[in-house]
């Protein structure tokens, strides 16, 4: 099996790698590091700087918030020393916390970016719908005591397929200056007594996840009909909507490239829904302005798109980072 692969400890890769990083954000303000609060970017490039005795700075795929977790959170960097991939992975995960680990490492193209050339993000949010509250489960599902209707959920949240914009769905502090994206599928699924919202995109707003989730379990609920959610979206106002849901059950589980790009294929987590059996890449991604621009071919008439980041109608592959913080897509 590919997750039995052994790693090579003789060849020393010297050019641009990728990685896979898993983990639990319980602890973390979320991925991206900053000087207040503990991060995960923080700790990895820490462990990587202790491989290579000298300081590694790393790209993601895409930023996740505090409390919310990752199976497949894709990541580059420009190795400052030649290291062999067993010494990577191996070394990294030895000063990693528990928290926190590498699942894979591979070589990738000089013209490789974690983050401006991802096709699309996907995430699974997981319910754990049950009268009593858990207890194994507790840090990576969230607890709804109420019976819902998972098949409700489903139908509400069909509205949101394709190209919307999302400004109902929108943190108050969200930087990005447009509302507009592309969400490529969302599906709601009971298993037992797992509710699971499985939902991709070409990128989020700001707590774009956890906002449709909290409409979407009021449906559930019964306490809002399956016209609630079309009624947001044309509302475009954040102050109508739900309660935002809680990070904790909300994980990072694909990030998507063009095939190009060859990246480990792997069964899609978190482990808790390993039985669905579902591996990264096995859907169709849709024949999108976004997904064209990045994999270089875009359409005349895609020129403008209002889903397009101002960035990418100058540079359409993603390889030059945006001027500001404000004009990238958020996660």
């Amino acid at each position: 099996m590919p997750l039995f692969k052994r790693l090579d400890e003789n060849t020393r890769l010297t050019g641009r790698l990728a990685a896979a990083v898993e983990y639990d954000g319980s602890a973390y303000c979320g991925w991206q590091r900053l000087k207040h609060a503990p991060s995960v970017q923080y700790e990895v490039e820490q462990a990587l700087a202790r491989v290579a005795s000298q300081p590694v700075t790393v790209h993601c795929s895409g930023r996740t918030d505090s409390g919310v977790h990752a199976t497949r959170q894709v990541i580059h960097f420009d190795p400052p020393v030649a290291r062999s991939q067993k010494a990577w992975v191996f070394g990294a995960n030895a000063n990693l916390p528990r928290d926190i680990a590498i699942r894979w490492l591979v070589p990738v193209a000089d013209d490789f970016h974690a983050r401006f050339l991802a096709l699309a993000r996907r995430y699974r949010y997981v319910i754990l719908n049950q009268p009593s509250r858990p207890v194994l489960e507790r840090a990576n599902a969230t607890w709804c005591r109420d019976p819902l209707d998972a098949d409700a959920m489903h139908r509400a949240a069909q509205v949101l397929v394709g190209e919307r914009d999302f400004s109902s769905f929108r943190a108050a502090g969200c930087q990005s200056k447009t509302a507009w994206r592309h969400l490529h599928f969302i599906e709601v699924h009971r298993h037992g007594q797992l509710v699971v919202v499985d939902v991709q995109a070409n990128a989020y707003v700001h707590h774009m996840i956890r906002n449709i989730v909290g409409a979407l379990v009021d449906v559930g609920r019964g306490s809002q009909d399956e016209d609630y959610i079309a009624r947001l979206l044309s509302l475009r106002d954040r102050t109508q909507a739900s309660a935002t849901a809680p990070g904790c059950g909300l994980h990072f589980v694909d990030s998507l490239y063009d095939s190009q790009y060859v990246l480990p294929r792997e069964p899609l987590g978190p482990n808790l829904l390993a039985f669905l059996g579902e591996w990264t890449g096995e859907r169709e991604l849709p024949d999108s302005p976004l997904v064209r621009y990045r994999r270089g071919r875009p359409l005349a008439e895609d020129e403008g798109h209002p889903s397009l980041p101002k960035y990418l109608k100058k540079h359409p592959k993603g390889q030059r980072r945006p001027a500001s913080a404000a004009e990238e897509e958020s996660p």
